[in-house]
């Protein structure tokens, strides 16, 4: 709905998918197929990265490890050195998730703390409604 929404009102909508996002390799793209995503919408991390930094808002359901910005700047991370989808160098984030707590890796993610981003906190499913509630009050 917050998709059909979006680009009714002109906004160009795509879907980052990480490597190794999910339970297993594949598990989002499924999990988007099922939730009727045309496929061509789903954008694989080494293809979308580059367009980031001209990205308006990046909403980012559920995701921790692979949008951790520690990955690139900090070699004493666990992760450094990981391919992450660079949602931070976007102008805007909106990250979604139930809490502050860690990912796989069991670090902090200092996207959570950037000034462009706006933490949402809640079940996916609940603050993908009130999302949308929100917009259609514009």
């Amino acid at each position: 709905e917050l998709d059909e929404l979006l680009e009714s009102n002109g906004v160009e909508v795509k879907y980052a998918i990480h490597p190794v996002a999910g339970r297993m390799p594949g598990h989002m793209n499924v999990l988007l197929a099922e939730a009727d995503v045309p496929y061509e919408k789903l954008i694989e991390m080494d293809e979308i990265n580059p367009d980031m930094p001209k990205t308006d808002v990046v909403v980012v359901i559920g995701a921790n490890d692979v949008v951790n910005p520690a990955a690139l700047d900090d070699p004493s991370s666990p992760i450094y050195g990981m391919p992450i989808i660079k949602v931070h160098e976007a102008k805007n984030v909106i990250v979604m998730k139930r809490g502050m707590g860690k990912g796989y890796a069991a670090i902090e993610n200092y996207l959570f703390y950037a000034d462009n981003t706006r933490m949402f906190f809640g079940s996916a499913k609940d603050s993908l409604q009130k999302l949308v509630g929100e917009i259609k009050a514009l």
